[in-house]
């Protein structure tokens, strides 16, 4: 690995955080891995930045829905669901300002992010069995957005939780359709991760590669595009248990990774 060249390793992570952001699989977690096995390792505010292009590729797919936002958005339906979304995003914010004002800082340590990976697949598969043969509703309440955003500012605090995987599940347990879960997170995703990014630049200015930047978020874009559309498409007749099982095996692997050193 140490042969390879810094836009190889920005191609890569620029990849990984396309495939993880918006799968409920941990992109803490798949990154940890791809830093500690390649070379150039990249600031933690590049790999903040770099998640706008995945923020790029929700927008695209989602063009229709966000133009309808915002050119519509005195239309009862879609002020109700933009008030939903702001609701849920302002409770991430407030949270992570509050964390960050008491001194919080993400865990570097491998062995919390492996836990939290494993122990988020266990809660897809308890999920799943647990709304197995319900009917599910294609409507996010106000009940459902407050816990939405209690489970994306539970992701802040344990990295590797996932917050998509947060959020899709902690929507589905309340009896919301796998679809309209996914929805409803990848279009929060969209504030949530833009505001994120924006705060590192602010907050933690590190210096990076503009070049390699815009690389690894163009790779980010093109390849969320391609798996948000899969996904989209997946839930209509699938459960989230592959992913479960899929975590279960990463977070085992990354802690035994972790011991071994």
């Amino acid at each position: 690995m140490s042969q390879l060249p810094e836009w190889a390793v920005v191609i890569i992570l620029g990849f990984i955080e396309g495939i993880t952001e918006f799968l409920p699989i941990s992109s803490t977690g798949h990154m940890l891995l791809a830093q500690n096995w390649l070379p150039h390792r990249q600031s933690e505010t590049f790999l903040a930045v770099v998640q706008s292009g995945a923020v790029l590729a929700v927008i695209t797919v989602f063009a229709g829905r966000v133009k309808a936002m915002l050119t519509k958005w005195k239309e009862p339906e879609n002020r109700d669901f933009i008030l939903k979304l702001g609701t849920a995003f302002v409770m991430t914010a407030i949270g992570g300002i509050a964390l960050k004002k008491l001194g919080f800082r993400l865990e570097e340590n491998a062995a919390p992010v492996a836990w939290a990976t494993l122990i988020g697949g266990i809660l897809i598969l308890a999920i799943e069995r647990a709304v197995r043969g319900k009917n599910l509703r294609d409507e996010v309440t106000w009940t459902v957005a407050i816990a939405i955003g209690a489970g994306q500012l539970l992701a802040v605090i344990f990295p590797g939780l996932s917050r998509s995987g947060s959020t899709i599940l902690m929507a589905l347990a309340m009896g919301v359709s796998r679809p309209k879960a996914a929805e409803f997170s990848f279009l929060l995703g969209i504030p949530t991760l833009l505001a994120a990014g924006a705060f590192k630049l602010i907050s933690d200015p590190e210096p990076f590669n503009i070049p390699m930047l815009l690389l690894g978020t163009i790779v980010a874009a093109i390849t969320a595009f391609a798996v948000v559309k899969w996904l989209l498409r997946f839930v209509q007749t699938h459960t989230f248990n592959v992913f479960g099982w899929y975590r279960i095996a990463l977070g085992a692997i990354i802690l035994l990774l972790a011991n071994g050193k």
